[in-house]
């Protein structure tokens, strides 16, 4: 798989008699075969998890919401200890790039959840953005906020 612009990551991997490639995903605490977009997500968690402090208990992939009448996945959300959704991470392959349509798409899943912060990333590149809801604004960060600026007691 292709090098990421994150910190080496210890994934579990495995391939199966067919060849298929799997990686161990620590949040479902199941394998799943090896994509391009598995890769980013494996590799952003690790990088959440282990680079930046949020805690794995507090985390969840492909979260199920239902969106006008449909239902949809987010990729990864971060929860606050009270569970309510601190972070939606939306990820697409390191070959497709970070787009309008990408924003689209984690907007309206923040349309149910109401999240603080909205990160997109395809492992090459990254960028999260801060929802003021009071004030009705937002404003991109220079990088996704490590756990202790949300955690802090």
């Amino acid at each position: 798989m292709q090098k990421l612009n994150l910190p080496e990551a210890p994934l579990k991997l495995t391939r199966e008699p067919d060849g298929t490639v799997k990686v161990f995903d620590p949040l479902r605490l199941k394998w799943l075969v090896l994509t391009p977009e598995e890769w980013v997500r494996q590799n952003f968690v690790t990088y959440l998890t282990g680079t930046l402090g949020y805690p794995a208990g507090l985390m969840g992939n492909e979260i199920s919401i239902t969106l006008n009448g449909t239902a949809r996945r987010c990729d990864t959300v971060i929860f606050n200890r009270d569970g309510s959704p601190l972070m939606i991470v939306e990820y697409k392959a390191p070959h497709i790039t970070i787009s309008q349509q990408t924003f689209d798409q984690i907007v309206r899943y923040n349309m149910v959840l109401h999240a603080r912060y909205l990160t997109v990333s395809n492992g090459l590149c990254h960028y999260c953005c801060e929802i003021d809801y009071q004030n009705h604004t937002y404003r991109f960060l220079p990088s996704v906020p490590a756990a202790e600026l949300n955690f802090s007691s």
